[in-house]
């Protein structure tokens, strides 16, 4: 599969799109502030313990207070006495294991108090209102292997698939890991020799031992190691010998990447190439026209149909509809062949809009099992190529699909958006005719509090004013007689659609 790698800079914002066959399938943005802290570690104080919700709050030094699970302490590192052991089966191959809370695990009051300094690491990003979440199981990934100072285990990526290539591997990592520590071997390191691959070894025990000689001497809470900005970690995670071109628009992105590849990959160094063009490199790659079309609440698919993506706080939905396709034979062909359709731009959505939690999909309904069920299987065919955990449940009886899929930072809608200023986010304003109704009735109410006032004015939005003096004017008429007051409605350019006034004198 041939891929591109994109480096947009514009002032402070760097963003990175990752191009397969010219069609866009990952897209990253970075604007400074606002960079992830997933991969840094720092030395936090505990600031409140949770019994009841077995978790404590960690102040790291970041906007809100991190939240640190008791299933994601390792007693070990704590300095606590009888660890539990980490199994195998525990290690997620390519990625930092998952921490699950394990048997005969001590209650976070026991682990933890109030004031107490602890070494953590980011596993996932702020997200809305939630703060980052910690782990003191610290991580260090390279190039090719992944360093993990508190599990004594050893990892081959399930991709490596010779057992010669995986036995010299694990050889190799056996005889160079210290006592007590692991590594996981990712798939970019077959084949290479061990000289590169000690390298890469010898700089992740360094940082080590710099993030524990900051541990000892540093003051919580306190940054302890970064990892690298958004251009070079992609970089080093994604960069693979499919990528025949790195294209990149400014000149210090071009020396940063530059920098990297004399260290660790000098193999691809030729690959990386500075755009002078005077067009947007987004523009010309097609990049930006992709954007528009993946990014609206309604993505149209090539035979007509579309879907609706609406997220919400809890979960994402996804509704599946006919559109302008009719089919040729019958509707049950036709809306299999939407839905299949749908699937493979559903799993295309989730990766590229970084979509994760709760995912329920709405297919069209299908009479027949046999293809209900060629449905489930296509689409966990297709989310079968993302990176990012997933789990797939079968088709409901009311045609519904419930996914899961991990959610380690904000996804690209929250975080190239922000809520509508006018309807906070509702999506929804009351009408203009219920607004009429609401300040008849409230004229009612202020009718009856000064019975002795004559004139009752009403202050409102413009357009508001123009339906009271025109749709509503009978109503109006009717209540001024109804009640012997006169009406004033005053049109109040600076006011909310909804807002209104209504006062007597």
């Amino acid at each position: 599969m041939s891929s591109e790698i994109i480096v947009n800079t514009t002032g402070r914002e760097t963003r990175v799109a990752l191009m397969e066959h010219n069609q866009l399938t990952e897209f990253h943005i970075d604007r400074g502030r606002d960079r992830g802290y997933v991969g840094n570690a720092y030395k936090g104080r505990v600031v409140r313990v949770l019994p009841g919700m077995q978790a404590a709050f960690v102040d790291v030094g970041l906007d809100r207070a991190a939240f640190l699970y008791v299933g994601d302490i390792y007693p070990e590192f704590l300095d606590m006495p009888n660890p539990e052991p980490v199994s195998p089966e525990e290690t997620v191959i390519e990625e930092s294991p998952r921490n699950q809370p394990r048997q005969g695990q001590p209650a976070i009051q026991d682990l933890l108090k109030e004031g107490q300094e602890i070494v953590v690491q980011v596993a996932k990003d702020p997200i809305g209102t939630k703060g980052a979440r910690l782990t003191t199981h610290i991580t260090l990934p390279g190039r090719y292997i992944v360093f993990m100072p508190t599990v004594e285990h050893v990892g081959i990526s399930r991709r490596i698939d010779k057992d010669k290539e995986r036995r010299r591997l694990r050889e190799f990592v056996e005889r160079h890991r210290p006592s007590g520590a692991g590594f996981i071997v990712r798939t970019v390191c077959a084949g290479q020799p061990e000289k590169i691959l000690k390298q890469d070894m010898d700089y992740l025990l360094h940082t080590w031992e710099k993030i524990q000689k900051g541990a000892k001497t540093g003051k919580a809470p306190q940054l302890l190691h970064a990892d690298y900005g958004l251009v070079v970690r992609f970089l080093r995670d994604n960069l693979r010998d499919d990528v025949h071109r790195i294209v990149v628009d400014n000149k210090g992105s071009f020396d940063e990447i530059m920098g990297f590849m004399n260290g660790f990959m000098p193999q691809f160094k030729e690959r990386v190439h500075l755009y002078k063009g005077k067009e947007p490199v987004f523009d010309v790659y097609g990049v930006e026209t992709e954007l528009q079309r993946s990014t609206g609440r309604k993505v149209w698919l090539k035979s007509g149909g579309y879907l609706v993506i609406d997220q919400t706080e809890a979960l994402t939905a996804i509704d599946i509809n006919s559109g302008k396709f009719v089919g040729t034979s019958s509707l049950e062909e036709t809306t299999t062949k939407i839905n299949l359709e749908a699937c493979k731009e559903i799993a295309y959505q989730l990766r590229l809009r970084n979509i994760g939690g709760l995912v329920i999909i709405d297919f069209i309904d299908m009479d027949r099992e046999t293809n209900r069920e060629k449905v489930y299987r296509c689409i966990e065919e297709e989310i079968r190529h993302d990176k990012a955990r997933t789990n797939v449940l079968k088709i409901s009886e009311l045609g519904l699909v419930e996914m899961t899929r991990k959610r380690v930072q904000e996804d690209l809608t929250r975080f190239l958006t922000e809520d509508c200023f006018y309807c906070s986010g509702n999506g929804n304003l009351r009408s203009r005719e219920t607004i009429c109704f609401e300040i008849f009735r409230e004229v009612q109410r202020e009718s009856a509090r000064h019975p002795k006032r004559e004139t009752v004015f009403i202050n409102c939005h413009p357009r508001v004013a123009d339906m009271l003096y025109g749709e509503e004017y009978e109503g109006m008429d009717s209540f001024e007689k109804g009640l012997g007051k006169r009406m004033v409605v005053r049109a109040m350019a600076a006011y909310h659609l909804e807002r209104f006034e209504v006062y007597a004198r």
